[in-house]
């Protein structure tokens, strides 16, 4: 472009010299220096009307042609022109391919604009969610999709859980619908039926839930059996050679019933059967009397150090909460050795409320932290079994936090110790 540039001011001045040597021979130099530069202004106006009525309407006109300085302008513009529609009709292909993949896709797929307009949609959402096409184009997703958990999870930009309603079409069908932020503001929410998901869960939980209810009458009988041989065992003497197994299936009857109220416990936190109305609980004195409990379990084995914000209430269901915080407590109390120490905090600040046990104990391997809340899962079954757990009671902590807005976060060394803490939000927390 440089030397397009000197090259046109080389022309304009040949051209200016070639009017004013014309006007020389007529005696009138300036006159015809000015008539030269009216030409030439009257060429570049030209050019400009040339340039402008393209510019109005490209895909209509071709790119016009010329030399000198316009040549190269315009040769620029027919490049960058052509490159133009190249990049649009590649576009064009690449958006044609994700609306025939996602249209084939048998989850919904929703396209929102940067004020949650429905910018587009895939056939699914017609059929899951009750869209149509293409009248809701342009509507806004709320007016159309109004679940409480739905809304408030847009409002509060909170895209990173799956979020469960039912079907606006079908009451019986159940949605998983994820919401995925891109872009500058834009954001797709993704909807999967997972109906047949769901009612494989409640399943398992009735089955579990009517399994173990249905246990726990006939091993009331047998340990109430168990104890009465038990104690005619110490006196009577054809028993007296049983005394040791008797003991020991006494145990176990004992241990068997602990584990079913452990399952029917957590069947009742995963359904949502137990939690009833939220109500704001006084956690200062809840932990007080689970401390009360820590401490008679202890018998003063363990240093027990509570540091318990006073006045700091949160909003949820009590049996939850208690059974959750006692289970991380008592665990301590069984995995500490004697002398140990045990750190239980309760505090809250403006981002919400945290609670945590610290203890000095035996630890856990980094590799069996990530599935210490599954269902029976131990990291030491013989350590497990002498101090007499389910196994179930981190998968209970884990579901009761989940109803309060939290998860369980564990830091553990071997032979050093852990920390099982969780917090909870500050729209659940309320200070004195």
């Amino acid at each position: 472009m440089k030397g397009a540039g000197r090259l046109e001011i080389l022309r304009v001045a040949a051209w200016l010299t070639l009017c004013v040597l014309i006007g020389l021979s007529f005696n009138q130099p300036l006159v015809w220096f000015c008539i030269g530069l009216t030409l030439y202004l009257g060429w570049q106006l030209w050019q400009l009307s040339r340039l402008l009525k393209w510019l109005k309407s490209p895909q209509d006109l071709d790119v016009p042609e010329s030399n000198g300085l316009w040549g190269e302008i315009f040769s620029n513009l027919y490049q960058q022109q052509t490159l133009n529609q190249k990049g649009q009709r590649q576009l064009a292909r690449m958006l044609n391919e994700f609306q025939a993949s996602t249209a084939a896709l048998p989850d919904a797929v929703i396209v929102l604009d940067r004020d949650d307009h429905i910018a587009w949609c895939n056939e699914a959402a017609v059929s899951l969610i009750g869209l149509h096409i293409p009248n809701d184009i342009g509507q806004r997703v709320v007016n159309l999709l109004r679940h409480p958990a739905f809304v408030s999870a847009l409002i509060r930009e909170d895209y990173d859980t799956d979020i469960l309603l039912p079907s606006p079409l079908h009451a019986q069908q159940t949605l998983s619908l994820r919401i995925v932020s891109y872009g500058e503001g834009q954001k797709l929410v993704m909807a999967r039926d997972v109906s047949q998901r769901e009612q494989m869960e409640r399943s398992r939980r009735d089955f579990v839930a009517n399994a173990s209810h249905e246990l726990r009458t006939p091993l009331t009988v047998i340990r109430g059996y168990l104890e009465m041989m038990a104690d005619e065992s110490k006196d009577a003497k054809p028993l007296q050679p049983w005394a040791a197994p008797l003991s020991e299936m006494s145990q176990q009857a004992a241990r068997m019933s602990r584990i079913i109220e452990d399952l029917l416990k957590l069947a009742r936190i995963e359904s949502h059967a137990s939690s009833g109305k939220e109500e704001w609980i006084d956690v200062p004195r809840m932990l007080s009397m689970i401390l009360a409990e820590a401490r008679a379990l202890s018998a003063g084995r363990h240093q027990i150090i509570p540091k318990i914000q006073p006045k700091a209430r949160l909003r949820g269901h009590s049996a939850e909460l208690q059974s959750a915080f006692a289970n991380l407590i008592f665990n301590a109390v069984h995995y500490t050795p004697e002398g140990g120490e045990l750190r239980v905090s309760w505090s809250a600040d403006a981002t919400g409320a945290e609670f945590s046990v610290v203890d000095n104990g035996v630890g856990i391997e980094q590799k069996h932290i990530p599935r210490l809340t599954e269902r029976f899962y131990r990291a030491d079954a013989g350590r497990s079994r002498e101090t007499g757990g389910t196994g179930l009671g981190l998968a209970i902590v884990k579901h009761a936090l989940e109803h309060h807005g939290s998860v369980l976060e564990i830091a553990s060394e071997l032979n050093v110790g852990s920390t099982f803490s969780c917090r909870f939000p500050i729209s659940r927390l309320s200070i004195d």
